[in-house]
């Protein structure tokens, strides 16, 4: 965390406890426990809160809270996280760390790391699902030529591994788990941790961009390029150009708002494919997609461009 950081999360009033703007019987039930320390934040125009019986409990997850969050004046919120720490069930003598979102329960354990990476996915989530500021599609993007590539896809395609090659060929790491676009098509750094998978696991562990000798994006992008993908060993890369149509049949498929805001997500996805070139193909090991892009994607000459 950097300092920067370090020192807005000290400053922060975390005794103001939040409170839903509806609520029902048993989210009543859950107020009456001793909450004693709590936060309210917005995220994408998205207004979140988060409460816990422990204030040290509340400070860890200062950590997992979404990209681009920042405190919010009113204490009233649309959803609301709570964890209760140090509940024991039955005759366990462990302590145990419970997640609700509103009144459901979301996660149970006797580790909080458990409880604070299923808020952090959680959170993340919601916040793609609801906002209307932006559009957010599950995807892998890299920074190349002044142009982004996008690679939608859902969890255990490869996409985290095929974004790694990339930025280790010298792509600009953007993200490697939300497309974040705009009305204007543009796609926003959501540039959080890698989460890289052990093998043969499916825990996944955190690291920094830089520790694979990459750096981060720090400006939005056009999209100059569609990779619609996904792994498959010992397959060989031969990708196929799709037309405009399909490719928004393909990012639609992992876009987050597509059930809720079908419209805003339509209107959004169109004019990215309007603007970009895109290819299907099933691949094997990343540095066969690498080679190709290096070869013929050139954003400024060969592919199309915005606005051309």
């Amino acid at each position: 965390m950097s300092a920067q950081l370090l020192d807005r999360n000290a400053q922060l009033n975390l005794e103001r406890i939040p409170t839903l703007k509806t609520r029902n019987r048993t989210q009543s039930r859950l107020d009456s426990l001793a909450w004693n320390s709590g936060l309210s934040f917005i995220a994408y125009g998205v207004r979140v809160g988060l409460r816990s019986n422990r204030a040290d409990t509340l400070r860890k997850c200062l950590d997992f809270l979404p990209l681009g969050w920042k405190p919010s004046t009113s204490s009233v919120v649309e959803c609301l996280y709570s964890i209760v720490s140090g509940e024991t069930a039955g005759s366990q003598p462990a302590p145990l760390f419970c997640l609700y979102k509103d009144n459901e329960l979301l996660s149970r354990s006797s580790t909080p790391g458990a409880v604070l990476e299923r808020f952090e996915s959680d959170v993340a989530l919601h916040i793609a699902d609801v906002t209307r500021q932006r559009v957010f599609v599950h995807a892998g993007v890299v920074g190349w030529g002044g142009s982004a590539i996008l690679i939608p896809a859902r969890s255990l395609s490869g996409k985290t591994t095929l974004v790694i090659d990339l930025v280790r060929a010298g792509a600009t790491y953007y993200s490697d788990e939300f497309a974040v676009i705009d009305q204007c098509g543009l796609v926003h750094p959501y540039a959080r941790p890698l989460q890289v998978r052990e093998d043969g696991s499916l825990h996944q562990s955190r690291c920094p961009v830089e520790r694979i000798g990459g750096i981060a994006g720090r400006v939005p992008l056009p999209v100059g390029l569609v990779l619609l993908t996904r792994f498959k060993a010992g397959s060989k890369w031969r990708p196929r150009h799709i037309s405009a149509g399909r490719a928004i049949l393909g990012i639609l498929d992992n876009t987050v708002s597509a059930r809720r805001a079908p419209a805003q997500a339509l209107k959004t996805l169109k004019l990215v494919a309007s603007r970009s070139f895109a290819v299907q193909g099933v691949r094997g090991e990343g540095g066969e997609v690498v080679d190709w892009i290096s070869t013929y994607f050139h954003p400024q000459s060969i592919f199309p461009t915005p606005g051309d």
